[in-house]
Formats: structure tokens, C-alpha cells, sequence
């Protein structure tokens, strides 16, 4: 079947000079799995996708559109080269020829949520994104001038300087982050562009003028390919080419224009002041299903009462405090999952050095600072020996706990989606390591199948190395004993050389939580 006529082929002064490639698909299949176990993988049945999709689109506004669950981001994910391929059959091909290899890299991908930096003007982002994607041929020069051009092209001058915006910082209006967001692919001038669902949470206005602008570009040569669920007419009348999916099936792909004709002939009539778009999914919405499933996560409490004033109970929860206050770097990699995976597959950088950066920030910022701060605090506040050796053993050792805290909330958190429930494994994690940290329960007393987990504990390993900065002082409850005779008594050792071997154990406690962390990084999901 025939797609839409492609526009004008004016070059614009903007990076527009190359023309759009032309994708045709062929039998495209997709089906994945479900319903299998661990245990069981066999039994699990499998769920068609996308069934025998067939067509072309060639330069110009190419539109798939469905409603909910039809399967047309995965159709956009199959076409874009970033869909597992396990379970998918058929052909994509670029110009007559099979995709290749590095195709996600040399085509541009909006996803449907913002994935830019807020913090960074939205000359910063173009400038981040040529820096890391344009070859390195490219003069310093050339690259600045590519960013000014693009930035004309998008209508962006007025905000160019300005930052993008957070939730903490007022930024730029939504219409013009998604200009941001697509100017971040068109910096390497790609054969195709592929949008998934430009207009999700813009209003009626600001969609209308970001799909005006995706018009004039097509005008232009380039090929563009978005998903798109129920448009306006204003952008409706846009497309040049349209598929329509129902349940992973093609029900119409061809002209835009040719569309209500078609659904004519075959005895389906559009109303005179009827939305074309809204009457083809009211005509195949019936066919389709969208199923919810909930899932409820049970969390338990953890209640400590401890009334005793003593320098012994102080230096536990300095010790544990360090751990709970560890759960805010649950976050790091979670918040940013949707920026790391598709800067990381379009090529900007390495994991290893997204890895390093974000760790050597945060220790630096928020585990080392805060350290310092509270060992400063709190060390002079609970009265410990007032000696310079036995600070800086104290604040090291602090350090060194939440250093090894984040390292493990790091591995815990890599693979997760989902900031709650990160916090939940770190938290049981935290309850059950406080268990035998050597306070709350005597460490001889416990049944030996249950002992090896005093080794797991990383409050236990800082408890024992703190007690240095008291354990010469008699504690108050018992005027005749000193700390380290209580330590012996909960089977604590602070021998000189036990106090250095924690000191190790926290070592390389962190590093193997730290290659857990990477490893998950680096094993992502490269497929959405």
C-alpha cells in the first residue's frame, strides 16, 4: 500500500541539507511471553504484539495511530530498532537495505516523557548532546554554529539561555521542552526521526504548534514517524501517511487524506462535523482491551524503644543512622533510568562513565559533606574522649558506614523502576542488619545457623570500629566497666588489629555492592 506524498524538497538553511530515508517493514511479527516462572519458564503462554504488519513510509509526517494497548509504540520501538529482538520475526529496511547495526544511534528517538537535563540551559543540552554524538571531525567551531542553527530552526532564541526547569526550578513552557527534546535528536541530522506520542501532556494549543513544526520539517525531506492516540483535526490534517492499529493488526495504512474514503467503501461513514481521528478509533476501539493489574507490597514495622542515656546506645545509632540516611541514593539511578537508557543506547557515553560520575558526585556531595558535618556535631555533643586521634577515627569510620550504606541502597536500587520499593528492600535490609549489629541482641546468644548473618551486617562492622573513641572510658551505667569489657561481653572484639579488619570488611563490602550496581547498569534492558 501506498503512503502519503512527501513536501517540498527546499533545503533549509538548518542542519535539513539530508533527505529522509525511506522505511519499509515486511511480516512484522512480535509476540512475547507470559505468564512463566522461574522456576517453570515453559509454562508460561505467549501474547501477539504486532501481527504480519506490512507497508512503507517514505519522507514526510507518517502517522500510526490506535488506541490503548493497539501495540503502536511497540510498532514505532520495532521500527526504531529498539525492541528485543527475541520474539520478533520479519524485515525493516532503510532505503532498499537491511538496518544497520548501529541504526539507533544514527536515527533520532523522542520518547514520551522529557529526557533532558533541567538543570542545563537548552543551548547546554544541544551543546551536551553534539558534543557526545557528532563525530569528532567536527571542529569545536562547527559543532557551536550546527547548535545556533538548530536553535533558530525550533523557534528556541528567546529561551536558549535559559534552564529547561525541574520540579525546584521554574523553567521553560511544556511546548518548548518538547522542542528541546526533539532538537537533542536532530543535532546529528538523522535519516529518520521517530516520536513516540509527541503531544502527551501538552494542551490543545501548544500540540497543535509542535506538530505544525514536525510539519514544516517533513516539508523539508526529513522522514518522520510518530505514535500518536487521538489527535485534533488541526493535526490530523497534517499527516501525510496513516496506519491504524487495532489489537496489533493493520487496519488501514496509506494516505491520510485516502482514509475516510476507505472506511467509506467498506460501509463505515464519518458525520459531517465529525473528528476523522475520533470516528476511526470509535469505528475499532471496540476491539480492543486494556487490562490493569494491581499489585499490593506488604511492609512491616520495625519499633525500637531504648530509654537508657549511655555513650554505648549513642554510638549504635550514630552507626545505624548512617544506614537509614543512605536510603535518599535509592534515587540516584531511579530517577534518571529514562535519561541513562536512552542517552546510553543513542551513544552518548559509556555506562562505566555515567557509573563513575553519579558515584564520585554523590559520595562527594552527599555521603562525604554530611559525614564531616555530623561527626563535627555529634562527636563533641555526646562527650566522647577529646582527643584528635580518636575524631578522626571516629569521623573515618562514620564515612566509611555510609559509604558502604550507599553502595549497597546503589545495588539494591540499579534494576528497580520504582523509588518505593527500592526504599522497601533497603529498609528491610537496614531492620534485619540492626538485628545483629551486636546491641540489640547478644551476638554468643544467637543459634549457630543464624550466626554467619552477624557477617552481613554493616552496622555491625561500624559499631565495633567506633567503640575506639570510648572504649578507655567507663560507661555510665556501670562506673566500673569500661567499653571494651561491655564489647567482650556482647561478643564484640576491639583488638587493635579487630578494629583495622572492619575497617577492611566495610572496604570491600563496598566494592562488591558497587560491581553489583554496575554489572545491573551495565546489563540493562538495551530494548524498551
Amino acid at each position: 500500500m501506498e503512503t502519503g506524498m512527501n513536501g517540498a524538497s527546499k533545503h533549509q538553511p538548518a542542519d535539513s541539507s539530508r533527505r529522509g530515508a525511506t522505511v519499509s517493514f515486511h511480516n512484522i511479527h512480535y509476540k512475547v511471553k507470559q505468564g512463566g516462572s522461574f522456576f517453570c519458564p515453559k509454562k508460561g503462554t505467549t501474547k501477539d504484539i504486532l501481527i504480519d504488519l506490512n507497508g512503507i513510509m517514505k519522507p514526510g509526517l507518517n502517522a500510526i495511530m490506535g488506541a490503548t494497548g493497539s501495540g503502536k509504540s511497540s510498532f514505532l520501538d520495532v521500527l526504531a530498532a529498539r525492541k528485543d529482538p527475541a520474539g520478533l520475526s520479519g524485515e525493516v529496511l532503510i532505503d532498499g537495505a537491511p538496518q544497520p547495526p548501529n541504526f539507533k544511534c544514527l536515527s533520532g528517538y523522542v520518547v514520551q516523557d522529557d529526557v533532558v537535563m533541567g538543570t542545563l540551559t537548552v543551548r547546554e543540552n544541544f551543546t551536551f548532546s553534539a558534543a557526545l554524538r557528532l563525530p569528532s571531525s567536527i571542529s569545536q567551531e562547527e559543532k557551536k554554529q550546527k547548535v545556533d542553527r538548530l536553535i533558530q530552526e525550533l523557534g528556541l532564541g528567546r529561551v536558549a539561555n535559559s534552564r529547561v526547569g525541574t520540579q525546584l526550578i521554574r523553567g521553560i513552557s511544556g511546548g518548548e521542552r518538547k522542542r528541546t527534546n526533539i532538537g537533542m535528536e536532530l543535532i546529528i541530522d538523522p535519516p529518520v526521526l521517530f516520536l513516540d506520542e509527541p503531544t502527551t501532556g501538552l494542551d490543545a494549543s501548544t500540540a497543535n504548534s509542535v506538530l505544525l513544526l514536525l510539519k514544516r520539517m517533513a516539508n523539508h525531506g526529513r522522514t518522520i514517524i510518530l505514535s500518536i492516540h487521538q489527535p485534533r483535526y488541526s493535526i490530523y490534517r497534517l499527516f501525510d501517511s496513516l496506519t491504524l492499529l487495532v489489537s496489533g493488526k493493520q487496519v488501514y495504512h496509506g494516505p491520510a487524506q485516502r482514509a475516510l474514503e476507505y472506511f467509506s467503501d467498506i460501509g463505515y461513514t464519518c458525520e459531517p462535523h465529525n473528528n476523522p481521528a475520533d470516528f476511526f478509533l470509535d469505528v475499532i476501539n471496540g476491539d480492543s482491551t486494556a487490562v490493569a493489574l494491581s499489585n499490593t507490597d506488604k511492609d512491616g514495622e520495625f519499633v525500637v524503644t531504648w530509654t537508657r542515656r549511655q555513650q554505648f546506645g549513642a554510638l549504635f545509632f550514630v552507626t545505624v543512622n548512617q544506614c537509614f540516611s543512605s536510603l535518599s541514593s535509592a534515587e540516584l539511578f531511579i530517577t534518571e533510568r529514562k535519561l541513562f537508557t536512552h542517552e546510553y543506547i543513542s551513544g552518548y557515553y559509556r555506562v562505566s562513565i555515567y557509573f563513575l560520575s553519579k558515584i564520585l558526585s554523590d559520595i562527594i556531595t552527599l555521603r562525604t559533606i554530611p559525614a564531616i558535618v555530623f561527626s563535627c556535631v555529634a562527636y563533641f555533643m555526646i562527650g566522647f574522649k577529646a582527643t584528635a586521634e580518636a575524631f578522626f577515627l571516629f569521623m573515618f569510620s562514620v564515612a566509611l558506614v555510609s559509604y558502604t550504606a550507599t553502595s549497597m541502597a546503589l545495588a539494591i536500587s540499579a534494576d528497580q523502576t520504582v523509588v518505593a520499593i527500592a526504599n522497601i528492600f533497603m529498609t528491610i535490609a537496614c531492620v534485619f542488619m540492626m538485628i545483629f549489629a551486636g546491641l540489640l541482641v547478644n551476638l554468643p546468644s544467637i543459634v549457630s545457623w543464624l550466626a554467619w548473618l552477624k557477617y552481613l551486617s554493616i552496622p555491625r562492622y561500624g559499631y565495633t570500629v567506633t567503640i575506639e573513641v570510648v572504649k578507655e572510658e567507663p560507661l555510665w551505667f556501670v562506673s566500673s566497666c569500661t567499653g571494651e569489657e561491655i564489647l567482650k561481653g556482647q561478643g564484640v572484639d576491639s583488638s587493635s588489629w579487630d578494629f583495622w579488619q572492619n575497617h577492611l570488611a566495610l572496604c570491600i563490602m563496598t566494592i562488591c555492592f558497587l560491581t553489583i550496581a554496575y554489572l545491573k547498569l551495565r546489563f540493562i534492558r538495551k530494548f524498551t
